[in-house]
Protein backbone atom coordinates (compact mmCIF):
# COMPACT_ATOMS: atom_id res chain seq x y z
CA UNK A 1 0.00 0.00 0.00
CA UNK A 2 1.30 3.40 -0.96
CA UNK A 3 1.06 6.20 1.59
CA UNK A 4 -1.21 8.21 -0.74
CA UNK A 5 -3.70 5.37 -1.28
CA UNK A 6 -6.15 6.87 1.28
CA UNK A 7 -6.39 9.99 -0.89
CA UNK A 8 -6.95 7.88 -3.99
CA UNK A 9 -9.66 5.89 -2.20
CA UNK A 10 -11.35 9.07 -0.97
CA UNK A 11 -11.41 10.49 -4.48
CA UNK A 12 -12.76 7.26 -5.96
CA UNK A 13 -15.80 7.59 -3.68
CA UNK A 14 -16.54 11.15 -4.88
CA UNK A 15 -19.02 11.97 -7.62
CA UNK A 16 -18.78 15.76 -7.78
CA UNK A 17 -17.07 17.31 -10.80
CA UNK A 18 -15.00 19.50 -8.47
CA UNK A 19 -13.92 19.21 -4.84
CA UNK A 20 -11.96 21.73 -2.80
CA UNK A 21 -10.08 20.44 0.25
CA UNK A 22 -7.96 22.33 2.74
CA UNK A 23 -4.48 21.04 3.47
CA UNK A 24 -5.74 20.04 6.93
CA UNK A 25 -8.54 17.97 5.39
CA UNK A 26 -6.07 16.24 3.06
CA UNK A 27 -3.81 15.47 6.01
CA UNK A 28 -6.79 14.03 7.90
CA UNK A 29 -7.56 11.77 4.92
CA UNK A 30 -3.93 10.67 4.65
CA UNK A 31 -3.25 10.32 8.36
CA UNK A 32 0.03 12.25 8.18
CA UNK A 33 1.33 15.76 7.59
CA UNK A 34 2.00 16.82 4.02
CA UNK A 35 5.57 17.74 3.18
CA UNK A 36 6.52 21.39 2.90
CA UNK A 37 6.84 20.88 -0.87
CA UNK A 38 3.05 20.47 -1.05
CA UNK A 39 2.75 24.26 -0.81
CA UNK A 40 4.21 24.49 -4.32
CA UNK A 41 1.72 24.28 -7.18
CA UNK A 42 4.01 21.93 -9.11
CA UNK A 43 3.75 19.31 -6.35
CA UNK A 44 0.06 18.83 -7.18
CA UNK A 45 -0.18 19.43 -10.89
CA UNK A 46 -0.20 16.62 -13.37
CA UNK A 47 3.21 15.50 -14.48
CA UNK A 48 4.50 16.83 -17.73
CA UNK A 49 7.37 14.38 -17.82
CA UNK A 50 6.78 10.69 -16.93
CA UNK A 51 10.26 10.56 -15.42
CA UNK A 52 9.02 12.99 -12.75
CA UNK A 53 6.18 10.75 -11.56
CA UNK A 54 5.24 11.29 -7.93
CA UNK A 55 3.08 9.04 -5.74
CA UNK A 56 0.66 11.84 -4.80
CA UNK A 57 0.04 12.64 -8.46
CA UNK A 58 -0.50 8.96 -9.26
CA UNK A 59 -2.99 8.65 -6.38
CA UNK A 60 -4.94 11.70 -7.55
CA UNK A 61 -5.06 10.51 -11.16
CA UNK A 62 -5.95 6.96 -10.11
CA UNK A 63 -8.73 8.48 -8.01
CA UNK A 64 -10.16 10.01 -11.18
CA UNK A 65 -9.16 13.62 -10.60
CA UNK A 66 -6.51 16.19 -11.38
CA UNK A 67 -5.36 18.70 -8.79
CA UNK A 68 -4.46 22.35 -8.66
CA UNK A 69 -3.22 24.20 -5.58
CA UNK A 70 -5.45 27.14 -4.72
CA UNK A 71 -3.79 30.51 -5.28
CA UNK A 72 -4.41 31.54 -1.66
CA UNK A 73 -2.35 28.58 -0.34
CA UNK A 74 -5.38 27.35 1.62
CA UNK A 75 -5.91 24.06 -0.15
CA UNK A 76 -6.32 22.12 -3.36
CA UNK A 77 -8.99 21.96 -6.05
CA UNK A 78 -9.64 18.50 -7.48
CA UNK A 79 -11.39 18.31 -10.86
CA UNK A 80 -12.86 15.07 -12.12
CA UNK A 81 -11.19 13.64 -15.20
CA UNK A 82 -13.31 12.82 -18.21
CA UNK A 83 -14.05 9.13 -18.73
CA UNK A 84 -11.54 8.90 -21.58
CA UNK A 85 -8.70 10.28 -19.43
CA UNK A 86 -9.44 8.20 -16.31
CA UNK A 87 -8.18 4.64 -16.23
CA UNK A 88 -8.07 3.18 -12.70
CA UNK A 89 -5.29 0.71 -12.04
CA UNK A 90 -7.47 -1.63 -9.98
Amino acid sequence: MDSYDPLRDFLLRQHLPEIVLTFDAIEDILGFALPRASLRASWWEKERNPENARPQRDAIRDGGYEATRLPNDKGVRFRKLSAGRFRPKH
